[in-house]
């Protein structure tokens, strides 16, 4: 370790072998400050000038930021310590050991604390979590003057907290809660918010013996978060209450154990060509682009939906539905139960509650869960819910096979050695949920649908009815109050009578008499009696319960009337807040204003939290099927359409600017005229923050609409959105969702005549059809595409289908023909003024040159492709060519610069969860040491890529690292043999006679 030391969890301070070192304050503290927080990472030169001067640097911005990185070298150089910072584009790297740095030692206990917590020892893991606390000497880097520094502060600071919590959870399940007492009562004080650290507080109360005490903390928690926030306590915290008054609070339980990572999958997914070619290398998802999740090879799914705080549950039904999943000892198949009655008798609230009960305790692997929109005229495909769970369980969407069989063959593998619980909700047929059955007894599926679903092999069924008169009064009572209910009794009973004891219907009405606190029970009853015609129905399925939502809905505001009945045009699963304000052409800046009336009546829930602090919404299917019955009575069709392209304008507004954020403009893409909605600024900047993550999660929206938009014939809104998504299709290789949009999307524009948009869509697909290896139907879609792009003039149609032509070719091995498309699309390009189009063939066309040895034609084309990126912030872009660089560098036989360039470019593929990108530069620095005469390390990144690829079922790729890893292990021959059988048979399956061929020599020469 060098004898330089860095703290930046406190204030800012470097030491040296003689002591602190003075560091001038300002600009020097704020570089270093941010060098520290990305250690050995580089650092861009335009983000330490954001640091510095936030929105209004000088012109000479840049050479300052220059300046005071050549002081803070002299500095560092004299206190002789082993730390440097060195340039590299687009900014420096400060080099140090990072257990030199007091934020990355925290980080590093802080996760090798939690693996001894998973691997059941949680004394050792306190201990660690206690030495990375104490690493602390105040709040992160305070007293420094940055205020984008200060949110990665603020961000060190919650990790700190959440050490703590974890520490304390793993003393309490060790006992030791005399011993926690004192401590706790500190960081409640401190930090009264954290409703965790009350829990543990109360917790540690009642088991120390001191039972009064512990409720005592439970009230002062009430009071503040009520006087503060005016807010009740979380569930969490309420439950301990009933707990303690019921004298059933158990002792904390150490978390179980985590059961080993499962099997290899025995099969392949189905491919046609090889995975792992340079050429695939250049059709991947952008590396620098972060995904949603980080694909790995122990993801662990968490999908379940919030559970209803004031669910009333019948205790014999969720005790029968527990041991039907749980299994009794011997059980040889897998957990089955289901669900199934009338609209609206709480069926999926059923099994959310059971799935929060089992989460922790009976399936420690983790939780998927599908809506499977059964009631909806278009219900999720098995093919559809198969490639959403392989992701969530780890495989990259490229990786995923196209057919049924080998999707549920892969999604059986995932789960072999596993022990997760699948909730299938709303499922229109047994058709629908059988190919989704796991195969491994550890397992269990809980359904939930209106149909019987008698043809579930071996399920437990449970067959919810009306609610028993108790248990509707119990819901009545948390909803409306129990002081109200007890003052009304009669009425009260009456109440629930006359709703027919029916869950939502009473919701609906007790959610009117909670936001209407002067009403009585008996003036309710009393409006309910006036339709009785209608309410006597109530019992009787779906027209009694358009009775009972026509009482709520003529209460609402006329306003609220109109919003409800144009949000039910949305076919999205949930929805986002500003779709108010485009219905209603209203740009306030907090359209959630306009959902909440709508809450309060629970004519929409709240299905969640956005990353801005909105909210997210939901109908319930019932509901919003009689909205759509009051859309029509109330609004003629030119009224429905303009609002449908106001919607699908914010939607198209939203995603332009995802597509702007991740390439720095609205490069290599085509867009069309028709207008765009636009939703608050404000809220455009903080839910794209991270532009990827925005796309995959608002996925089922976005296709949804381009679909709706299609059906509607908005055929400019509909292409439009389509080509926009194909930055998301590419990256996560959500190639079935491309073409059905585009599909949709292509029969809307050639019904309309809109040749421009016919041309785009056909390009688009000739790009899909490349991904997939089909290159004559790609050829196909794209000349036609051309032909009517030259018709037109349509300079960057013209250059994207040349650009995806030349790959074409150049994957054929012609490189001539490659060169001369690449040729004229870079002057189409340029014509289009589109620089990064540009940069992609400039990147792509210099691995032609490296191949016939134009090296310096290739340097300055991969030069210019790099300032290009660094120019607009495409940091994917970046990362592809700097892999090329790499390449370049090994050739020119500068061996040492190749290998710091593939571990760069090897950082961004891990931060950003690139598995795929990961392997390749595995495999090239694997290349770069053998080429050093360093077996051994190359052996061992041949070894990590094998794993890599393996890991998520990239069986091209590798095979492909088992011929490298082959060729070197020419002395062993056994192992060599190991290697290369599995790797014969992948490529003769693959139809890769190169490799084929290579892989048979080596094994009949004995290698």
């Amino acid at each position: 370790m060098s004898p330089l030391a860095f703290r930046v969890l406190g204030p800012l301070q470097v030491h040296g072998p003689d002591g602190p070192l003075r560091l001038p304050p300002g600009r020097q503290e704020v570089i270093l400050a941010a060098l520290l927080l990305e250690t050995n990472r580089v650092v861009s030169t335009n983000h330490l000038v954001d640091l510095i001067w936030e929105d209004n640097p000088p012109e000479t911005a840049r050479t300052q930021v220059q300046i005071c990185v050549s002081r803070l070298r002299k500095l560092l150089a004299g206190a002789d310590g082993e730390v440097s910072i060195t340039t590299r584009p687009p900014g420096y790297v400060l080099h140090t050991d990072p257990g030199n740095v007091d934020a990355a030692l925290f980080t590093d206990l802080v996760l090798r604390a939690r693996r001894l917590r998973d691997s059941g020892e949680p004394d050792r893991a306190v201990g660690l979590l206690r030495d990375a606390v104490t690493l602390w000497q105040g709040d992160c880097l305070s007293g420094l003057d940055s205020g984008p520094l200060a949110n990665k502060a603020r961000q060190l600071n919650e990790e700190r907290l959440t050490a703590v919590e974890l520490r304390i959870q793993l003393e309490l399940e060790l006992g030791r809660y005399d011993a926690l007492v004192g401590e706790l009562q500190r960081l409640t004080h401190e930090h009264p918010l954290r409703e965790k650290l009350r829990g543990q507080l109360i917790q540690a109360l009642y088991w120390s013996g001191r039972q009064a005490e512990a409720l005592e903390a439970f009230r002062t928690a009430r009071r503040f978060l009520a006087e503060e926030l005016g807010l009740e306590p979380s569930r969490e915290l309420r439950e301990l209450e009933s707990a303690i008054l019921t004298g059933r609070l158990p002792a904390p339980a150490a978390a179980p154990v985590r059961v080993p990572a499962e099997k290899k999958a025995e099969e392949p997914p189905a491919r046609t060509s090889a995975a792992a070619t340079d050429e695939e290398a250049d059709t991947a998802a952008p590396t620098g682009a972060p995904p949603a999740e980080s694909v790995r090879q122990d993801a662990v799914p968490h999908q379940l939906p919030a559970a209803v705080a004031d669910f009333v549950s019948d205790a014999g039904q969720v005790a029968a539905l527990e041991q039907a999943l749980t299994g009794r000892p011997g059980r040889t198949t897998v957990g089955l139960a289901a669900i199934t009655g009338k609209p609206g008798t709480g069926k999926s609230t059923l099994a959310v509650h059971v799935a929060h009960l089992l989460s922790e305790t009976g399936f420690p692997d983790g939780q998927l869960y599908c809506d499977l929109r059964g009631t909806t005229g278009t219900p999720a495909t098995p093919e559809e819910v198969l490639g959403r769970f392989l992701r969530a369980l780890g495989i990259p969407g490229q990786l995923i096979p196209e057919s049924l069989d080998e999707r549920a063959e892969m999604y059986r593998t995932r789960l072999a050695s596993r022990r997760v619980l699948v909730v299938l909700d709303d499922a229109a047929a047994e058709g629908q949920v059988l190919p989704l059955l796991p195969g491994s007894r550890g397992c269990a599926v809980l359904v939930t649908g209106r149909a019987r679903l008698t043809a579930l092999p071996g399920a437990h069924r449970v067959e919810l009815d009306v609610l028993a008169e108790d248990r509707a009064l119990e819901l009545l009572a948390r909803i409306v109050g129990r002081e109200r209910v007890a003052g009304e009794a009669v009425a009260a009973e009456a109440l629930v009578r006359t709703v027919g004891r029916l869950p939502l219907a009473l919701r609906i009405v007790a959610a009117r008499l909670a936001a209407r606190p002067h009403w009585t029970l008996a003036s309710m009853v009393q409006r309910l009696a006036n339709e009785r015609h209608r309410l006597d129905e109530l019992t009787h399925g779906e027209m009694t319960m358009r009775a009972s939502l026509s009482l709520t809905y003529e209460g609402l505001a006329p306003e609220d009337r109109r919003l409800l009945r144009l949000l039910s045009m949305a076919q999205a699963p949930t929805l986002p807040s500003w779709l108010a304000g485009a219905l209603l052409d209203d740009h306030r800046p907090f359209p959630s204003d306009l959902m909440e009336p709508l809450v309060d009546v629970q004519m929409l829930d709240v299905a969640g939290v956005e990353r801005t602090g909105g909210f997210r919404y939901r109908f319930h299917e019932i509901i919003r099927v009689y909205a759509r019955e009051q859309l029509a009575a109330h609004h003629t069709p030119e009224v429905r359409q303009e609002a449908l392209a106001r919607m699908a304008g914010g939607w198209m507004h939203l995603a332009q600017q995802a597509h702007r954020k991740l390439y720095g403009g609205d490069f290599t893409v085509l867009h069309g005229d028709a207008p765009r909605w636009e939703p608050p600024d404000a809220y455009t900047d903080e839910v794209l923050a991270d532009p990827l993550a925005w796309l995959d999660a608002e996925q089922a929206s976005l296709c949804g609409m381009v679909e709706h938009t299609a059906d509607a014939g908005l055929h400019d809104l509909s292409w439009d959105l389509a080509t926009s998504l194909v930055t998301l299709f590419e990256v996560r290789g959500h190639y079935d969702l491309w073409e059905r949009t585009h599909l949709s999307a292509l029969a809307a524009v050639r019904k309309a005549g809109n040749l421009r948009g016919t041309a785009a869509v056909r390009a688009s697909l000739g790009s899909l059809y490349m991904s997939r290896n089909q290159f004559d139907t790609a050829k196909q879609a794209l000349n036609s595409a051309l032909d009517v792009f030259q018709a037109l003039d349509e300079p960057m149609g013209e250059a994207l289908c040349r650009r995806d032509m030349a790959l074409i070719a150049r994957t054929g091995g012609d490189d001539l023909a490659a060169l001369e498309l690449y040729r004229r699309s870079l002057a189409d390009f340029d014509r289009a003024g589109d620089v990064v189009g540009r940069a992609i063939v400039l990147t792509q066309s210099a691995h032609i040159r490296m191949r016939q040895g134009e090296i310096a034609q290739a340097q300055g084309q991969l030069d210019e492709a790099l300032d290009i990126y660094e120019g607009v912030g495409y940091t994917g872009g970046r990362a592809r060519t700097l892999r090329r660089v790499g390449q370049l560098l090994l050739e020119q036989g500068r061996s040492d610069l190749a290998v710091l360039t593939f571990t760069e470019v090897l950082e961004l593929c891990r931060d950003s969860g690139d598995v795929i990108g990961e392997g390749h530069l595995l495999r090239d620095l694997g290349h770069a040491f053998t080429v050093m005469g360093r077996p051994d390390r190359a052996r061992d990144f041949f070894d990590r890529a094998v794993t890599a690829r393996e890991g998520v079922m990239d069986f091209s790729g590798g095979a492909l690292a088992r011929l490298d890893l082959a060729r070197l292990l020419d002395a062993e021959p056994g192992r060599s043999r190991e290697l290369l059988v599995p790797a014969v048979e992948v490529f003769r399956e693959r139809r890769m006679g190169r490799e084929l061929a290579e892989a048979e020599r080596l094994l009949a020469t004995g290698c």
